[in-house]
């Protein structure tokens, strides 16, 4: 089982909001859920930009957090659907507030991510 070099302190409370959303689709994948993709294939067609690998991998952190439930249902195929716990619904305003800030300043953003990126290649 694979150990930190360094202890996690979370004794911060960004520090335990990022242990949550710290992934770079948990907030993605939280946010669709709360609208109503449940299933996980459903999930790899909505964030196409992620590896299924990854969005898997992620959703079960997010389990095992408590901040996503997971119901399975009998037969073949198998049909898994997963659900927002309390503490999933409790972090919604954070990640709404990520997502109006993040449309408030894209343009910026993308202006100076692109002349970060204009500059490493002059090298």
């Amino acid at each position: 089982m694979y150990e930190k070099k360094i202890p996690e302190n979370l004794d911060c409370g960004v520090s335990v909001a990022i242990k949550v959303l710290g992934g770079k689709w948990k907030a993605c994948i939280i946010e669709s859920i709360h609208r109503g993709v449940q299933r996980p294939s459903e999930l790899h067609r909505e964030i196409t930009t992620a590896v299924p690998r990854v969005i898997n991998m992620q959703l079960n952190e997010l389990e095992a957090l408590g901040v996503l439930g997971k119901k399975v249902y009998p037969g073949l195929p198998l049909k898994v659907e997963y659900f927002l716990t309390p503490l999933g619904l409790s972090i919604m305003p954070v990640i709404e507030a990520m997502d109006r800030w993040g449309n408030e300043n894209r343009d910026y953003v993308v202006k100076m991510s692109d002349a970060m990126l204009s500059e490493q290649e002059d090298f």
